[in-house]
């Protein structure tokens, strides 16, 4: 297909809004509950998982908590599913409390969220994009850009620096400024962790997104097939996960009087507290 008319002001002002927009899909994933279902292959390509994971997420405030259930969504066990969602509660009534040490516990999840959000913006200037081809999934356009290291970006952090060895594909949806898909392939060997853990040259990664709700983009499927090395044992991860369900449930307030409804307790308000 023929390239857009697009003229560099143009591409940048969509590369610039799509990864505003990635951030607040991004930020937005700690209101969100959601069920993932997790295949773990032994070798890229299996017709089969090994095994398969699934499991209701609900974010809980300072963390996420991952709830069993079964491959058709409803819970295996229900006593022990319950236990789960009692479990939930109590680490979301912590959540909502206001204290010294959810203060401390908010602070170093503000931090972590600033340097995934410094890392998103770190990828518009570490990478080159070049438009490919337009695309069509589902209906829409879609403009597919190539996406090749930038060699007079200087990185600022060991994880930036790992742009470098890194090259793929973004596909971006232009009349949402979305993020549609990314494909990356590691070009050469990644150390990691300190130097304890080594991603070789091959390894690759994928995720597809969607609109699952109005204005906001999430993924719907991720995979990574990775292998390395960690200390002196060789790794290899070959995962895919498919998400689905999101459900908005809030900060942990709003977030505990749902799940206690749920649980079937009276006065599902956090005041009863």
């Amino acid at each position: 297909m023929p390239a857009p008319p697009q003229t560099e002001a143009e591409k940048k002002a969509l590369l610039d809004l799509v990864l505003m927009n990635e951030k607040k899909s991004d930020e937005a994933m700690s209101f969100y509950e959601r069920v993932e279902r997790v295949e773990l292959l032994k070798n890229i390509g299996d017709p089969q998982p090994g095994d398969i994971k699934v499991s209701r997420v609900v974010p809980a405030g300072t963390g996420v908590d991952h709830i069993p259930i079964g491959p058709d969504g409803k819970p295996v066990d229900t006593n022990a599913y319950r236990a789960d969602l009692v479990k939930l509660e109590h680490a979301l009534s912590w959540a909502a409390d206001d204290g010294h040490a959810q203060h401390d516990a908010y602070d170093k999840i503000a931090k972590k969220q600033k340097e995934r959000d410094d890392l998103i913006d770190a990828t518009r200037t570490a990478f080159l994009y070049t438009f490919v081809s337009t695309e069509t999934r589902a209906g829409r356009v879609l403009y597919k850009y190539s996406m090749e290291p930038n060699p007079a970006y200087k990185a600022t952090s060991r994880t930036t620096s790992i742009f470098a060895k890194v090259r793929g594909f973004v596909w971006i949806d232009p009349e949402a400024g979305q993020l549609a898909r990314v494909e990356g392939e590691v070009t050469g060997d990644i150390t990691v962790g300190l130097f304890l853990a080594k991603v070789y040259k091959g390894s690759h990664f994928m995720q597809e997104r969607y609109e699952m709700l109005p204005g906001l983009w999430m993924p719907s499927f991720s995979q990574y097939d990775f292998d390395g090395r960690k200390l002196f044992s060789t790794i290899s991860i070959h995962e895919r996960t498919f998400y689905g369900q999101y459900h908005r449930i809030g900060p942990p307030k709003e977030a505990l009087a749902m799940i206690r409804a749920e649980l079937g307790k009276p006065g599902g308000a956090v005041a009863d507290r």
